[in-house]
């Protein structure tokens, strides 16, 4: 059963004048779609109001998302100039960020980087990791190592090095390592909350504002896999 975060059970992992940091569950949507269902930004702002008791609207600004599935570091400006601070950092991918992901099937190096060309479907929401450049493809690079082996499955540590649409899923779909729970990319079952086991784990930036250097660290989900790395 997936819990949603609520104003009551956010998890912040950062918080100041300029910026707020939430650790994601599973079954939040960063930023509104067709579900209709309310988004993590939403509840963000409903917590702010309250625990500031701010009168009127409340400014939030969305940087960057995850998947629904995935969980970890989703970082929000609380203002304007944050916000515009941070789509540059992003863009000009000056913030480091680090993956967890659990396959079952171990990949055929202990650590490796993967290079593809990645071709979205709108259609059905996918994208496909190509060896090689086809029309309408965007290269996609990545370094994962094996960091932990347990019963079934083995636990990856990922570093992007390109934010392409469904990256990780993809790229590890396409050495045969499908990560757990991901059926759209060839995991044999779901898991019970819906979820996939891909978290969002490090997140090393400067900040917008202050300059200081953040490195925030998202605690994995509460689930034996997880727990067992």
């Amino acid at each position: 059963m997936k819990t949603i975060s609520t104003k009551n059970n956010l998890q912040v992992l950062h918080e100041d004048n300029h910026i707020i940091v939430i650790n994601k569950r599973v079954g939040d949507i960063v930023q509104g779609d067709k579900t209709g269902d309310k988004p993590l930004s939403d509840v963000v702002k409903e917590y702010i109001k309250e625990k500031y008791n701010k009168p009127g609207e409340v400014f939030l600004g969305v940087v960057h998302r995850l998947d629904r599935p995935t969980t970890g570091i989703v970082v929000l400006a609380r203002t304007s100039k944050a916000l515009s601070r941070l789509n540059d950092l992003f863009k000009n991918r000056e913030t480091q960020k680090t993956y967890w992901a659990v396959v079952k099937n171990k990949p055929a190096e202990a650590s490796a980087k993967l290079v593809h060309y990645l071709k979205r479907n709108e259609k059905n929401n996918t994208s496909k990791a190509h060896s090689k450049e086809v029309p309408d493809s965007k290269i996609a690079s990545l370094d994962y190592t094996i960091i932990r082996e347990l019963n079934n499955y083995y636990a990856l540590e990922i570093n992007l090095h390109t934010g392409r649409h469904h990256q990780i899923r993809a790229q590890l779909a396409a050495i045969g390592s499908p990560i757990k729970g991901d059926l759209k990319y060839g995991a044999d079952r779901s898991n019970v909350d819906g979820g996939i086991h891909l978290h969002a784990r490090k997140l090393t930036l400067t900040h917008p504002v202050t300059k200081e250097l953040l490195e925030i660290t998202a605690p994995v989900p509460n689930d034996p896999i997880w727990k067992a790395i």
